[in-house]
């Protein structure tokens, strides 16, 4: 679903064609399990956005033929208990439980600190939403295929080769590794409207591309900003106090003479930079935002001309006339990160299986 608008004006791209994709392939995924995965949802909040996004789940889960139950505890049972009370028994339960295959908890509950404590007492194997410090720690590294058994263990994984990964296919006795699924389904928003070129090598498609994203937190922004200068771009991270770049390429001084070289790096390299926000966007070819604030926008007259935007906030970020400038501009991408998230969930099913066999 888009629209050109009028004339002159850049294209709105709703999320429902990229979605439609991937709803097919996680159809013909499930058709070939022995029975339909058991997704839980945890609920212990009042917030309207978190029972609304439950909903949500819970209509797609059906759609799809996943088998998916929601626990509500806390402030989400009764106005007599404490926002989150219970949440973290109802993730250790869940955890102990065989019968399931995925948790998701709906966030936020206490804030980042603690909400962040919360993510990491879910198990790996049952984590659809990758907000396991494994899962970020590969994300971080650039280690892309893991082996299942490697999450049990308190040693991290080494290090990928120096060489980039030759396609997308895991090597033997591999899988791939949970992305998180928010900046997997806008990596996958990217992808579908060819900010990825598909000539390059797998690992650098973004190669050549300049990218902004507003927001730094844990879930969206800085993993995001390693997906993709993971995959070649130049990312300028945004966030209230700073703002930093992220590349596989940065610059150093040449050594005969003052010009600046780039040096390719196996993952991403985080360096302070000194340019303003409006200095980042006029340079971006891609701005991503986040920011969860009703009053937040970004500024129409500092986007780059034919730039694409892209909005993750459930409160616009972008002004009215975004597409005045925005060759293309997809205004929310919630369809497409709730099949992220269950195509983690299949995926973490083969985690179970290529578990049990390597315990064998």
């Amino acid at each position: 679903m888009s629209s050109a608008g009028a004339e002159g004006k850049g294209l709105l791209l709703k999320a429902d064609p990229i979605a439609a994709a991937f709803r097919d392939e996680v159809k013909a995924s499930l058709a070939e399990c022995k029975r339909p995965p058991r997704l839980v949802g945890i609920l212990a909040t009042s917030a309207a956005p978190s029972r609304n996004y439950a909903e949500f789940t819970k209509k797609q889960c059906a759609e799809l033929g996943v088998d998916f139950v929601l626990k509500t505890t806390g402030a989400a049972v009764s106005s007599d208990l404490g926002e989150g009370e219970g949440v973290e028994e109802a993730i250790i339960e869940a955890n102990e439980d065989e019968s399931v295959d995925g948790i998701m908890v709906y966030y936020p509950i206490f804030g980042a600190q603690q909400d962040h404590y919360l993510q990491q007492i879910v198990s790996p194997f049952k984590d659809v939403e990758g907000l396991h410090v494994k899962f970020h720690y590969n994300l971080y590294h650039n280690i892309r295929f893991i082996q299942p058994s490697s999450l049990l263990s308190s040693v991290p994984p080494p290090l990928p080769p120096t060489t980039a990964p030759e396609s997308d296919q895991p090597p033997p006795g591999t899988v791939k590794s949970i992305i998180p699924c928010t900046p997997l389904a806008i990596v996958k928003c990217l992808e579908f409207v060819r900010v990825y070129n598909t000539i390059l090598p797998y690992g650098d498609r973004a190669y050549g591309k300049i990218v902004t994203v507003i927001n730094r937190s844990e879930v969206v922004g800085r993993p995001l900003a390693a997906l993709l200068a993971n995959d070649g771009a130049r990312v300028f991270s945004v966030d209230i106090d700073s703002i930093q770049e992220y590349t596989k390429r940065p610059r150093v001084e040449g050594t005969e003479e003052s010009e600046a070289v780039p040096r390719y790096h196996p993952r991403h390299v985080v360096r302070p930079s000194n340019l303003t926000l409006q200095e980042c966007l006029a340079l971006s070819d891609v701005v991503v935002s986040a920011v969860p604030s009703a009053t937040y926008k970004v500024k129409t007259e500092w986007l780059k001309d034919g730039c694409v935007c892209l909005n993750v906030a459930a409160d616009k970020n972008f002004e009215k006339d975004v597409r005045d400038k925005a060759s293309l501009y997809i205004p929310a991408v919630g369809k497409v990160t709730i099949l992220m998230l269950l195509r983690n969930l299949l995926r973490l099913q083969q985690y179970k299986q290529g578990s049990a066999e390597s315990s064998q």
